[in-house]
């Protein structure tokens, strides 16, 4: 399988995410580890376990976090990102003081166990339809302040990134095309003030929908919850009248149904569930004396 190449974010960015979240687990003080072990005080060694197959994403966000707490905390990745891994394998081994292995385990763990579990249900997506053209790409359902690191265990996972954010591209949803008074005139509107090169992307239900956005020169146009019947008949239409344009699938896409949908001979599936769907991927950090 070969999956896209997944670009971590710069620290510039991330750092003070990472920050805020250490704040928040550290609060006024680590009242243990501070009473057992003074700042740099003693050195320590611990790896990490994978506890369940999966996938692995994150371990260069957790040897962040403890570089943020101690600069000389040496965290060795043993896999690469994106490998898959099976339970009971070391994936890392990390020594530093004492008490920045401990103060930032915590962070560091939720954070790989979370995108890892995100990567691990996105690669399940995306073997299904691994031998057809179809790309699988993710959505804005995500957790608030996890967004960057989310899509990005996404990328890990084998999916391709939709829209980061709103001003990434003009998506022209249901409520959007009433508020609008139609298709037509939504798409009208947004050229006048949309600025270059930004493409115009319309969500349709209906075949007269797929027609409408057709004629006002929609970029992109998404099939949303269209039954298999009528998604192949707008694929088709779409593919006779510009092949050029971009077609988009989403709407209750499931592990299930992703290869029939596929299969339709659309451009992207989107849909939010290897984000919102997953499951934490269990990690343990188990201190050694070797």
């Amino acid at each position: 399988m070969k999956l896209p190449a997944a670009v971590l974010p710069p620290f510039l960015v991330l750092d003070p995410l990472l920050q805020s979240w250490l704040v928040e687990d550290i609060g006024r003080g680590d009242r243990t580890t501070q009473s057992l072990f003074p700042a740099g005080s003693k050195p320590g060694q611990a790896r990490w376990i994978i506890k369940e197959a999966g996938v692995v994403a994150g371990l260069p966000i957790a040897a962040r976090v403890f570089h943020l707490l101690n600069s000389q905390v040496e965290f060795n990745a043993m896999v690469a990102e994106g490998q898959w891994c099976e339970a009971g394998q070391a994936i890392a081994t990390i020594t530093g003081s004492m008490d920045a292995l401990l103060t930032g385990e915590r962070v560091a763990l939720n954070l790989v166990m979370r995108l890892s579990g995100i990567a691990s249900m996105t690669r399940k997506y995306v073997e299904l339809i691994d031998d057809l053209p179809t790309q699988l790409v993710d959505t804005r359902k995500t957790t608030p302040g996890l967004r960057l690191l989310e899509k990005y265990a996404s990328q890990v996972g084998g999916a391709m990134n939709h829209r980061m954010g709103l001003d990434d591209a003009v998506m022209l949803k249901d409520n959007h095309i009433v508020a609008a008074g139609g298709i037509g005139a939504a798409i009208a509107q947004v050229r006048t003030h949309m600025p270059y090169p930004l493409t115009i992307e319309v969500e349709t239900e209906t075949l007269d929908m797929v027609d409408a956005a057709l004629a006002h020169g929609a970029d992109i146009i998404m099939l949303d919850n269209m039954p298999l019947a009528m998604m192949q008949q707008a694929v088709h239409r779409i593919r006779q009248v510009n092949d050029r344009i971009k077609v988009e699938a989403s709407g209750n896409i499931t592990l299930e149904t992703i290869r029939a949908v596929a299969a339709t001979g659309v451009d992207y599936i989107s849909t939010s569930a290897p984000i919102t769907r997953s499951t934490w991927l269990d990690l343990s950090m188990r201190f050694t004396s070797d």
